[in-house]
């Protein structure tokens, strides 16, 4: 019997349809700026470059459940930064990068073909080959309303949004808490963004105004890779209702799925001080500020982008258009149509460049 790739299910990688415009871009005498995917290049602060370093001899297996000084610095760290209360160590599970936990998040919740999974209408791509990993069907919604008689058995919610930046209000979060607890479904939100506010507040699913102190059913994503420059460490963490999180550890231990020991140290170094991240947020902010401003004086409308490392953007043609006029400067975006349908006519510019290469992108847009 002939034997179905499992890489058949999936969509095409985005990344790889974009591949002429970064030549293009490539191209340019002052080289590219590229803008496309949101890779932190600012270092790693030292204080958690030495707590890897100090425990590299270590020579044993870590646990998958982490240790218990990491998971009590991501409930002390969520209660400080945040004001999540109510969390219990035990309720905290690291994960190998959030990528990896959303991908497979569905098949280790055990859904299957029966199973419907809700996106976000515009949506990082990994939601949806969560889903088509564990053969469940998928729904774009932003509207609970748009699900009809639908039952859900998991519900993505992102906010702040990556692509958009946008943020979901308390009053937002709490309508899809209690329509998921009608129906027994399980929302997990994906809050890799939430400390990097711009507008205003962004709340989580944990706050006591979005479920009143009850975590059952519900799971918060949380990376490290942003604010603390730690994407190549592949660490983050997934919390909330204690059962949901005791299930995800057991099938994970199962498969082998732990992190490495000296990046749970790092972790937690990271997790217990605020200045790294302070300083980064910082940084960030200068160069949406010189972005967006640049942007507008060229005749762009930058759309939601409340929050988050993306401006959203569009000048009303189709993205692909978009993307190569940026290409011709030599900076390289995202098509919008890589995370939905509704995104045809947006570009995904994101804020993770030097302050060098942001200047640069500044310069040629003056001049484009």
């Amino acid at each position: 019997m002939a034997r179905t790739p499992v890489s058949a299910i999936l969509p095409d990688f985005p990344w790889d349809t974009i591949a002429s415009a970064k030549a293009l871009a490539q191209s340019h005498p002052d080289g590219i700026v590229d803008l496309s995917v949101g890779t932190p290049v600012d270092p790693v602060d030292g204080t958690i470059r030495d707590a890897l370093a100090s425990v590299s001899a270590v020579s044993g297996y870590p646990t998958t459940h982490g240790t218990r000084e990491l998971r009590v610095a991501a409930v002390e760290s969520l209660q400080r930064r945040y004001g999540i209360t109510g969390l219990d160590e035990q309720a905290v599970l690291p994960v190998i990068g959030t990528k990896e936990l959303i991908a497979w998040l569905p098949r280790l919740l055990g859904l299957g073909p029966d199973d419907l999974v809700v996106t976000p209408e515009l949506a990082y791509p990994t939601y949806e080959v969560g889903a088509l990993l564990a053969g469940a069907r998928v729904v774009r919604a932003d509207g609970l309303t748009q699900l009809g008689p639908d039952s859900p058995a998991l519900i993505f919610v992102n906010s702040p949004s990556n692509p958009t930046g946008k943020v979901l209000p308390v009053d937002h979060l709490r309508k899809v808490v209690a329509y998921a607890r009608e129906r027994g479904a399980i929302v997990a939100s994906d809050e890799c963004y939430l400390g990097l506010t711009w507008e205003g507040e962004a709340p989580s699913i944990l706050d006591d105004r979005v479920c009143d102190g009850d975590h059952t059913g519900l799971l918060a994503i949380h990376s490290l890779s942003k604010t603390s420059n730690l994407a190549s460490y592949r660490a983050g963490f997934v919390t909330g209702d204690a059962a949901l999180v005791a299930e995800l550890l057991a099938v994970r231990k199962h498969a082998g799925m732990m992190v490495p020991f000296p990046v749970q140290a790092a972790m937690t170094a990271a997790l217990n001080t605020d200045e790294h991240e302070s300083q980064q947020r910082e940084r960030y902010r200068a160069r949406r500020t010189a972005l967006l401003a640049a942007l507008r004086d060229a005749g762009f409308q930058v759309d939601l982008s409340e929050a988050g490392l993306y401006l959203w953007t569009t000048r009303g043609e189709t993205c692909r258009t978009t993307v190569d006029w940026f290409a011709e400067l030599g900076i390289l975006v995202a098509p919008g149509e890589f995370y939905g349908p509704s995104g045809a006519k947006h570009v995904r510019i994101a804020l993770t460049a030097t302050d060098e290469r942001i200047a640069a992108a500044v310069d040629r847009l003056s001049e484009g």
